[in-house]
């Protein structure tokens, strides 16, 4: 019995041992190939103890045998050799799958491969074009099982489950470094973006795509593996809507590598944000950092390899910052980011160098610790001490222990690893914040990205890590595939047994089960002496009898688990340490009190929450404000706890979603390119659970064919009474009997028939051995036919030859003899001669080149010795320098051993000394002398006692002296500031008086103007009142068009008032919005505080710690101390005790100096209390001041506007100075020397600048004359009629003005009318002034006007009148100073200007100048010609309407007997505006007589019945009714009513019916936008509209084909050119809704009908595909689909066509598209789809496409345009069929394939699969291909693979004039038209 790499039993022989017969192949273990192929020299019978192979390489090997169990596993036949699917192999075994795999990606170059549900992607280290657009969606809509294997393919089938099935699904991407698992995870998140994408302005999948670069630029490094290896764990949840778009996405981050921020192996690099910044170090923004070559620091130069090939990361960089940019980063973050980066780096070259006593420290020189600080925002003096030092806390006393140098480089490392880590913490919460979904998702996508198995050498606490993860996920992957496996079979209905399968649980308890291997690391961490070597001593204890657990032999720090894929050895060192993750608290504590805040968010304590608790829970105790003593600790869970909770959620996660799996296999170690290392390709597919797949389909039924596919292939082996066409499965059944007797090797389905591993291959050679037989059995009756036949025919003709030739040669023979006599003697003497000569010229030649050899040879033996001699000096060399160098470092080696081994001893002899120090003896005789020095210490401390109370007496008097003089200084400071605040008050007084005077002048002023406007309103009055005669014929008309008014103005009342909620709720919601803005201002404050407070209380700790230093660390007194304080798991809270006595003892032993030196550190330290103590209650003013200035805004506002004033005033002033100066250096430079042109330049920019200065003046008149404006146009109001520009309230109040009039007229008292006339006006201004409607506010006066109120109705008038002047006077305030802010920065740019001038030499003065005044006088000339085009159409117009109302009046004069006024017709108020001749102009009555003619093609309509026309002409009508009718027939009853149109001048009812039109068929054609019939019946009608436009245009180039009655049908009055573009347009658009159509239609078709179906007859290969819905089925809608059915669906749209009348160049053009799709999508499946290419697939396509032609050739549509669509589809067929062996097929498929690229045709080679008896082709003869193909001209082009199917053909649409007059057209009852007439 096999064993497999995991000591698992397997068995190769699931198959009867009769086919190990002679010439079986089978596969043979190699050491170096893995496996290798064979085939055996004699048959196989039972007990025999040897097998014989022969090997594919021509070697021989004789294999042991123990039993049949050991036979070598079988290869599988070639017909599934390159098969997609590794399970539908006939035999399932490693060998199988590793040459299937090699064989596709060497011979194929297919780097996909399905493993059932598993996708295997092989790394190719290339560059392939697989990842366009145009592959996405060739792939979008497809079945898993339809094409090729593909990363697409698995995101597609994930997207539709959860598009149909609205159930969550994960991609779980994994394998080992430089697998490719980034690619592949990124590849599947584009196709999401793409297919999930929204059209909403967020586009939130660009900013999904964009965090690739930013994680892989702080989580991916370089390593001897990969260029790109990330270096930590993430899942992304991809989060859809309804509509199945992106809304968002999560990430989450496991395990971050974070030693490598401080360590790196050779060729290794850390992570590439830091070489990105020192390669962009020289850009200004990263100049703080002060970076350089990576290698001037010691944090990226240990792995000596700064750089990757291929790779800038100055552009990287770049591509960071967008990428950030985009994911919307603040710019200060980004920089901040950048700065911590840099002081990572900076951490590195801190150099701690060993001090006194087991000390360390750095020196003051140091160039990097200010920087690191600077860039942090923290203390260097703070970080310098505790970067040496670290603090212990004990119940009584705080003591500072100092640490060695190895200790404080520990500590340093420590933190920079920390610092990285919380800023990666950061960063991937701020993109999980900036990606996060806004809206409630439905449903979503993971992708699991997570690093694979990993075995090294040495393998640590990470490698641990990564494996326990793996065991997870493998469970959960082989759970999935058994349940898929189990259901499938339970679908077919058929009987099975229970599969067993490798349950990894065992090592999963061993793991993570209580007293487990991390609980029990978990509980060494908290021991107070907790090492690594415990720790394994108690594993050993605990799990030596666990199967999963084992020992090493030699090793007593290190353990052994049996993983799933091998065992791992791993080494216990560091692991405690690891998975403790400490940092020293008062590093955190500095960082915490940064003054940036950026810096301390990334280390204040955290809230816990239970969804962060997975992947950081800890348990934060901040400690209360005061001087109690701090004894709480803060524990924290280690990192294999947080690592356990962490893939615990995962695993809940992805439990709850349908999984895809993804493996990433790497081929080499080299990274070469299609190259594929056996050894390496076996270790990984055993590690991923792709082999445990393959064994798991092995145990039950892998092969599946269907029963058709089955009688297809295997009808050789029937028996004719058994074939039964009707019962494909009956047939199956029966002969399926007849040859495998095992009822147990097979199983038949409900579709398909289940096949035991072997079975297939058997079938196989049964169908070959049978063929074979009968090719035999004919070739033998054929060839004695026909050599027979040969026999008889070659018998007769030889007796005739042979009687003719006899003769012959006797004669012959005669003379032959008597010539040999002859010809002896002769050639007897020319034979000596000639040998003679030939003698002595090959003498001369051999002595020749024997001189010539032997001198040769004597060189080279020169040569050679002087060769051997050198090199012989040379290996002496080498070899002493070798063993001299193997001598120092075994050196080397035993000094270190020695060293270990006396630390070791030494460490057990300080052990001995501390229990002896423990014992009560010697306690006893310490205590003897304590007594006595406890006295003497407590007489000492009262002395000092007293000592210092005087101290603190005298600093408390000095402290209140300053104070005082404090207090003096700030009074007098107050006194000054405030007599400078009352001369302020003094001058801002007077001002104010004196607007208060100015005010009050123009209130005179506007008292004068409203006196002058009642007074012109009285005489409006009296003239209304004499022309109320006049209108008395008009009053009942006025009054139905005031009842109109009166609707229309409700409707406006209703909008305004809309409106203003609108505009109520928007300044709410700007107020909510400041409100929110404040309130983060004020967090964002307290955030400051609390920094502030933390520096404040580092700060305090270390005053304490400078006033009462704390006792230093003594070995041997404080032992037992400091081990308890550092043997607590987890951080501890520290505090500070104030200890007199060890202040004391610190003067008394280090000296006086040194205390002075610390009082010197005292007094800085409370100088910067003091300043942060002024800081923040300069923030607490600033809160106040705040506070009060948003109280008291409103009141400011008056003053801003006289200090806006006060502005304008100034800069009229600075105007005025400017011009004067500019005057006096025109002066100055004109009287200069005239030598130069600087006096011409100057002057010419003088006057340009007073120019603009006086247009500035003058835009400053405009608006101080904005009143005035306002009176004018109320009078325009008053008298501009119905033609004023000015609508809506204007008209309203026009309305009630007249209203009034008639009441008056009615009345009679003219003083009551004169008070309700100024009543009117005074309400009409009120109006203006108010927010109000119309209705309220005359509602609101109008009972006050009628109890004759005017007191009351005054004050209200007044008050609303200075509310308006108040509201004038704020508006003017902020037009002046905007007016202001553009005249300061007017005069700072001609400021600019005139100091750049007076900079440049004459020459660039001079072309300024010029360049200045060509581009004034363009504006100029531009301005003009926009009004001259301007006043031309105003000119044109107005001619127009003078014709149309000239008509219109003649027309009616003519129609009426009666002279009648022109000011009295309804066609005055339309002529009375533009002419100005309504009121005083009178035609007189004309008598003329018109010419009586019939009109005939055009329909009589109103204009508002245009909506009735348009419903029933096209929005009602159905096209199927038009089959009788005249094709484009609503074509044409639309033009005819443009002609009446035309023919009565209307221009609105031409625009009204032609824009109706439009809309119309764009809202049908829309409503029916999958109907064919629709669409292409209105897509005609359009196209003939627009060709009617044309025809009856009158151009002469569209009517020189018309007849001339069609020419008197033009029209005569519009240009509807502009129409005819729309129309146009109209028709381009519902062609591409047609062509649209078609695709959906034609789209499911294509494959089935041009490459599945069998209508040549040829049967092809069955697919092989298991376990997905492919589309080989070939049905669409329960209809088997063949070529005839793609054609009949050409013809339904052809016949659709050209029913409707389409023209026929448009019918080509659909026809051609139509076939373009169809030549696309062929191509594209034929490139994607290794089954179909063959050569019988070649046949049945050339086939296909003859049944094209010829019925584009019966339907008249074939032209050349259609050759060169079908072309491409043509040549592959082609190229498929052709031979592809030697050179001069090589040049025939390159001449031949003209339409193809070179990346399709290699391709098409690549997926070649030859038929039966055909062969394979060679690689070689593919590589000659691509090369004659390269030398192509166009690479860009020539690299395409797919065929954009989405390409739509220009459509133009060619004039085509018609025949049909229109007075010949009947309209059918059916259009119901009863409001049109024929005239």
């Amino acid at each position: 019995m096999a064993l497999d790499w995991a000591g698992r039993s397997v068995n190769y022989t699931l198959v009867d041992t009769f086919v190990y017969c002679k010439g079986a192949r089978v596969w043979v273990r190699d050491p170096e190939l893995v496996w290798k192929g064979g085939e055996l020299k004699k048959d196989y019978t039972i007990g025999d103890k040897l097998v014989d192979i022969e090997l594919d390489d021509g070697g021989e090997k004789s294999l042991p045998l123990k039993s049949k169990d050991d036979l070598p596993p079988l290869r599988n036949p070639d017909i599934l050799i390159g098969e997609n699917d590794l399970t539908s192999l006939s035999y399932l075994h490693e060998p199988a799958v590793l040459f299937n795999l090699q064989e596709r990606f060497i011979r194929s170059n297919a780097i996909y491969t399905y493993c059932g549900i598993v996708l295997v992607a092989i790394n190719p280290y290339q560059q392939l074009p697989l990842y366009g657009e145009d592959v996405i969606y060739a792939y979008r809509g497809q079945d898993m099982g339809s094409m090729d294997p593909h990363i697409f393919a698995v995101a597609e089938e994930a997207f539709r489950k959860m598009s149909r099935f609205d159930q969550n699904q994960s991609i779980i991407v994994s394998g080992e470094s430089g697998a490719g698992k980034t690619v592949s995870a990124k590849y599947a998140m584009r196709y999401f973006a793409m297919v999930g994408g929204s059209t909403a302005e967020t586009q939130i999948e660009k900013k999904v795509l964009a965090s690739n670069p930013v994680m892989e630029a702080i989580g991916n490094a370089k390593t001897t593996r990969n260029d790109n290896s990330s270096r930590f764990g993430k899942y992304i949840e991809i989060s859809f809507n309804t509509q199945h778009h992106i809304i968002g996405a999560n990430m989450r981050t496991y395990l971050l590598e974070k030693s490598r921020v401080v360590f790196q192996a050779e060729e290794e690099r850390n992570y590439h944000i830091f070489y990105q910044l020192c390669a962009s170090c020289n850009l200004p923004e990263l100049a703080a950092l002060k970076l350089g070559h990576p290698d001037e620091f010691f944090y990226t130069s240990q792995g000596e390899s700064p750089t990757v090939n291929g790779v800038d990361d100055s552009v990287t960089y770049e591509e960071t910052k967008d990428a950030m940019a985009l994911l919307g980063f603040q710019q200060d973050h980004i920089k901040q980011i950048f700065r911590v980066v840099g002081a990572v780096l900076h951490f590195g070259n801190v150099e701690i160098a060993p001090g006194e006593h087991e000390s360390s420290k750095i020196e003051k020189n140091n160039e990097n610790l200010p920087v690191l600080c600077d860039l942090l925002g923290i203390e260097e003096v703070q970080m310098m001490k505790w970067l040496c030092n670290r603090k212990i806390i004990t119940v009584k006393e705080i003591l500072t222990k100092p640490l060695t140098r190895t200790q404080a480089i520990i500590s340093r490392d420590a933190l920079a690893k920390k610092i990285y880590s919380e800023l990666f913490t950061w960063i991937v919460g701020q993109i999980n914040k900036i990606i996060q979904p806004l809206a409630k998702s439905k449903s979503f996508i993971g992708v699991l990205d997570i690093y694979g198995f990993e075995m090294f050498e040495i393998n640590s606490f990470e490698q641990f890590c990564i494996n326990y993860a793996n065991e997870k996920l493998q469970q959960q992957f082989t759970q999935h595939v058994f349940k898929l496996e189990q259901e499938e079979y339970v679908k077919e209905q058929i009987e099975w047994s229970f599969i067993d399968f490798y349950d990894n649980q065992p090592c999963i308890d061993l793991i993570e089960n209580k007293l487990g291997i991390l609980d029990l690391l978990d509980e060494e961490c908290m021991m107070p002496k907790g090492s690594d070597d415990n720790w394994c001593q108690k594993l050993y204890k605990s799990h030596s009898n666990a199967k999963h657990f084992s020992k090493p032999r030699m090793s007593q720090s290190a353990f052994i688990i049996h993983h799933f894929a091998d065992k791992v050895e791993y080494q216990s060192d560091g692991c405690v340490e690891k998975n403790r993750d400490n940092v020293n608290e008062e590093h955190l504590n500095i960082l915490r009190g940064s003054q940036f805040e950026f810096v301390a968010d990334l280390f204040r304590e955290k809230k816990m929450s239970h969804e962060s608790s997975a992947s950081s829970r800890k348990a934060v105790v901040k400690s209360g404000h005061g001087p109690a003593i701090k004894s709480q600790k803060t524990f924290k869970s280690s990192v294999g706890s947080q690592f356990r909770e962490s893939l615990k959620y995962l695993m809940e996660k992805l439990n709850a979603t349908t999984p895809h799996y993804v493996r990433c296999i790497k081929p080499n170690d080299t990274k070469a390119a299609f190259e594929f290392e056996s050894k390496r390709a076996v270790e990984q597919l055993r590690a991923c659970g792709v082999l445990e797949t393959i064994r798991i389909s092995a145990a039950g039924y892998p092969s599946r064919w269907t029963y058709g596919e089955f009688f297809t292939r295997y009808r050789a082996l029937m028996v004719p009474k058994e074939v039964n066409r009707k019962d494909v499965r009956g047939t199956s059944e029966k002969t399926l009997k007849r040859l495998i007797s095992d009822p147990d090797k097979y199983q038949f389905g409900k579709t398909k028939i289940f096949f035991r591993a072997g079975q297939v291959a058997y079938l196989e050679k049964l169908r070959a051995d049978k063929l074979r037989a009968a090719c035999v059995l004919m070739q033998k009756t054929v060839r004695g036919w026909v050599q027979k036949k040969k026999y008889n025919r070659l018998r007769s003709s030889t007796i005739i030859v042979q009687k003719i030739i006899r003769g012959f040669l006797a004669r012959r023979l005669t003379l032959h003899i008597r010539r040999t006599n002859a010809g002896t003697r002769i050639q007897k003497s020319w034979r000596g001669y000639n040998q003679r000569q030939k003698y002595l010229h090959v003498r001369r030649a051999i002595v020749t080149i024997q001189a010539f050899t032997r001198g040769t040879y004597g060189r080279r033996h020169f040569t050679k010795v002087l060769r051997e001699a050198r090199a012989t000096t040379i290996q002496k060399t080498a070899r002493g320098w070798l063993a001299k160098k193997k001598y120092q470092k075994t050196r080397k080696a035993i000094i270190l051993i020695q060293c270990c081994t006396r630390r070791m001893y030494a460490k057990k002899e300080l052990k001995k000394l501390k229990i002896e120090a423990r014992s009560v003896e010697h306690l006893k005789k310490l205590q003897k002398g304590m007594e006595n020095k406890v006295i003497s210490l407590q007489q000492k401390v009262n002395e000092l006692t007293k000592e210092k109370k005087e101290r603190e007496d005298q600093d408390v008097t000095i402290e209140k002296l300053r104070s005082q003089v404090k207090s003096m200084e700030s009074t007098q400071a107050e006194t000054i500031s405030l007599s400078k605040r009352i001369q302020e008050l003094e001058l801002e007084n007077a001002r104010l008086r004196q607007e208060l005077e100015q005010t009050s002048l123009e209130k005179n002023a506007l008292n004068d103007e409203m006196g002058r406007v009642l007074q012109e309103h009285k005489e409006v009055a009296k003239q209304f009142l004499k022309e109320k005669e006049k209108h008395e014929a008009e009053s009942d008309k006025l009054r139905q068009d005031l009842l109109e008014k009166e609707n229309a103005f409700k409707e406006f009342e209703e909008k305004a008032e809309e409106r203003l909620k609108q505009e109520v709720e928007a300044t709410r919601e700007e107020l909510l919005k400041e409100l929110a803005e404040e309130k983060a201002r004020h967090q964002k404050l307290l955030q400051d505080y609390n920094r502030l407070e933390q520096r404040c209380e580092n700060l305090k700790e270390d005053l304490e710690a400078a006033q009462h230093p704390a006792q230093q660390y003594v070995h041997h007194v404080r032992t037992d101390s400091s081990e308890g304080g550092e043997s607590g798991y987890g951080t501890l809270s520290t505090n500070q005790v104030e200890d007199v006595e060890s202040v004391e003892n610190d003067i008394q032993e280090q000296g006086q100096e040194k205390a002075s030196m610390d009082m010197t550190v005292f007094l800085k330290l409370q100088q910067r209390v003091r300043d942060l103590e002024k800081e923040r209650k300069q923030f607490e003013t600033k809160m106040e001041k705040k506070e009060s200035d948003t109280l008291t805004h409103r009141n400011t506002m008056e003053g801003d506007l006289g200090t806006a004033t006060a502005q304008l005033q100034a800069y009229k002033e600075e105007n005025t100075k400017l011009k004067e100066d500019l005057t006096t250096l025109h002066k100055a430079v004109v009287s200069d020397s005239a030598e130069d042109d600087i006096p011409n330049v100057l002057t010419k920019q003088v006057s340009v600048l007073s120019e603009e200065n006086h247009k500035h003046r003058q835009e400053i008149v405009s608006l101080k004359t904005e009143l005035a404006n306002e009176r004018r146009r109320f009078e325009n109001q008053m008298n501009g009629g119905a033609d004023s520009p000015d609508s809506g309230i204007n008209k309203d109040k026009e309305q009630l003005i007249h209203e009034e009039i008639e009441s008056l007229a009615e009345d009679g008292n003219l003083d009551v009318a004169y008070k309700s006339v100024k009543m009117t006006n005074h309400l009409f201004a009120a109006l203006s002034a108010s927010q109000t409607s119309l209705r309220d506010t005359v509602s609101k006066y109008g009972s006050l006007a009628g109890n004759h109120n005017d007191l009351l109705v005054g004050k209200i008038i007044l008050e609303k009148e200075v509310q308006a002047l108040k509201k004038n006077h704020e508006v003017e305030t902020k037009e002046l100073k905007e007016t202001i802010e553009q005249l300061k920065m007017d005069n700072d740019r001609q400021q600019e200007i005139i100091g750049q001038s007076l900079k440049m030499t004459p020459e660039a003065r001079i072309n300024q100048t010029v360049q200045h005044e060509i581009s004034r006088l363009t504006n100029e000339n531009l301005d003009l010609l926009e009004q001259n085009e301007y006043l031309e159409k105003q000119v044109k117009k107005l001619k127009k309407q003078l014709k149309v109302a000239y008509r219109r009046v003649t027309s009616t004069l003519e129609s009426s007997a009666t002279p009648t006024s022109l000011s009295d017709t309804p066609a005055a108020s339309h002529l009375s505006a533009p002419a100005n001749i309504g009121d005083t102009t009178h035609i007189a009555p004309a008598n003329v007589k018109m010419k009586e003619r019939e009109i005939l093609g055009m329909l009589e309509y109103r204009q508002e019945d245009d909506t009735k026309i348009i419903k029933s002409v096209i929005i009602d009508f159905q096209p199927k009714n038009a089959v009788s009718f005249l094709p484009g027939l609503p074509a044409y009853v639309i033009f005819m009513c443009i002609r009446h149109a035309d023919d009565i001048n209307d221009d609105r009812k031409v625009k009204a019916l032609l824009t109706g039109v439009i809309n119309g068929i764009k809202k049908t054609v829309k409503k029916h936008f999958e109907d064919f019939e629709y669409v292409s019946f209105w897509l005609t009608n359009t196209i003939r509209l627009m060709h009617t436009l044309k025809q009856y245009s009158g151009e002469e180039n569209f009517s020189s084909q018309n007849t001339i009655r069609q020419n008197d049908h033009c029209l005569r009055n519009f240009d509807l050119s502009e129409y005819r573009q729309v129309m146009n347009d109209l028709g381009v658009h519902i062609y591409q809704m047609l062509v649209h159509i078609i695709e959906n239609k034609l789209q499911p078709m294509i494959v089935p009908a041009m490459l599945e179906s069998d209508s040549a007859g040829l049967s092809t290969k069955p697919s092989g595909l298991r376990g997905r819905s492919a589309s080989m089925s070939s049905d669409y809608d329960g209809v088997k689909i063949s070529i005839e059915s793609l054609i009949k669906q050409l013809t339904t749209f052809l016949t659709v066509m050209n029913i409707h009348g389409t023209d026929p160049e448009v019918v080509r053009q659909v026809i051609k598209q139509s076939f373009y799709l169809v030549t696309a999508s062929t191509i594209n499946n034929i490139l994607l789809r290794k089954d179909m290419c063959h050569w019988s697939k070649g046949v049945q396509i050339r086939y296909n496409m003859s049944e094209l032609e010829e019925w584009l050739r019966s339907s008249k549509v074939y032209d050349s345009s259609m050759e060169d669509t079908l072309e491409p589809l043509v040549q592959i067929a082609q190229l498929l069929q052709v031979k592809k062996r030697t050179d001069d097929d090589v040049k025939l498929i390159c001449d031949t394939c003209t339409k193809l690229t070179s990346t399709q045709v290699v391709k098409i080679l690549n997926l070649y699969t030859p038929d039966e008896y055909e062969k394979k082709t060679e690689v070689m003869f593919i590589r000659k291909v691509q090369a004659k193909l390269s030398g192509r001209m166009d690479p860009k082009k020539e690299a395409q693979l797919l065929i954009d199917t989405k390409y739509t053909f220009p459509v133009t649409f060619p004039y085509n004039p018609s025949s049909v007059l229109l007075n010949e057209i009947t309209i059918p009852d059916s259009f119901k038209l009863e409001c049109v007439k024929r005239v």
